[in-house]
């Protein structure tokens, strides 16, 4: 039984994962080069091997995973077959699963998404979905009203560390703050209207970039900060830029440096547990 279903939130759920496994979240990132370096060929058989082996590894080490959908969505539907047998795999293993699909639409076709990524009878429902807001956060209230009603949750993509995309978070709005402060203000308040449970929408704000002027520690959610390992930031940096935010509610993700300790799952395991004690420590 997933632990949704106990009634609790998202937010209660993550915090209690984060207790007792520490705050790192391992990133599910099949590529086609990490499937040749594990040994494994770049085809749906490659990844249901690597899938097993993840869920192996990390299932009583961690306490949350995030696959990455486009690795699986590039071989075409037997890939997210694959994707549904990790998501029911791992929550049987009582893992928190995130799909990282980053889905975002208006009216009926948020809904539809809300249907797939958080209804309670979809094969490819998991405890949480990230999403983009610039439709409107206000436009994904179908995904938000369904995750609340599900105790799952709506990570939205906030203030992602690629120089792409920083143009456009850092841009002013006509009210005068930045287009991320304004989403990360519109985040506090579903967490604080009452409408669905506190902390069912989290933001992704990534773990490379400087301090958010916006004052994190009001945003009521979970923070999904990506970018640890590989792409330069450090446990350190986790805890000096989040250090100030409630305590579960951080989810520091590794991906590519993480996997590369595969596909042995007892190296994958050991060196997962050692970077969630890391942050642990660090984040007291």
């Amino acid at each position: 039984m997933r632990e949704h279903e106990t009634g609790d939130s998202f937010a209660v759920r993550v915090a209690a994962a984060v207790r007792a496994t520490g705050p790192l979240c391992a990133g599910i990132d099949p590529s086609g080069e990490l499937l040749r370096d594990w040994g494994l060929g770049d085809d749906v058989a490659g990844l249901r091997e690597f899938c097993h082996i993840c869920v192996d590894a990390f299932a009583g080490t961690l306490g949350v995973i995030k696959p990455q959908v486009a690795f699986f969505e590039r071989h075409g539907s037997a890939g997210m077959a694959e994707l549904e047998q990790l998501i029911r795999e791992a929550g049987q293993a009582g893992l928190i699963v995130i799909a990282d699909a980053k889905r975002g639409d208006i009216d009926s076709t948020a809904a539809a998404y809300a249907d797939a990524w958080l209804g309670s009878g979809s094969p490819l429902a998991a405890d949480a979905v990230t999403v983009h807001p610039y439709l409107g956060l206000a436009a994904l209230a179908p995904m938000i009203h369904l995750a609340g009603h599900n105790g799952k949750g709506v990570i939205v993509v906030t203030r992602s560390s690629n120089l792409e995309g920083r143009a456009l978070q850092e841009a002013l709005t006509a009210q005068g703050p930045s287009v991320e402060e304004s989403l990360l203000a519109e985040i506090a308040a579903w967490n604080k209207a009452g409408t669905v449970p506190s902390g069912t929408v989290g933001a992704v704000i990534g773990a490379t970039l400087p301090r958010s002027a916006f004052p994190l520690s009001q945003l009521g959610g979970v923070i999904l900060a990506p970018g640890l390992g590989t792409q330069g930031a450090r446990p350190a940096d986790v805890a000096d830029r989040f250090g100030d935010c409630s305590p579960g509610s951080i989810l520091a993700s590794s991906s590519r440096s993480l996997l590369a300790n595969g596909p042995d799952p007892a190296s994958l395991r050991k060196a997962a547990a050692a970077l969630a004690h890391e942050l642990s420590t660090l984040m007291g």
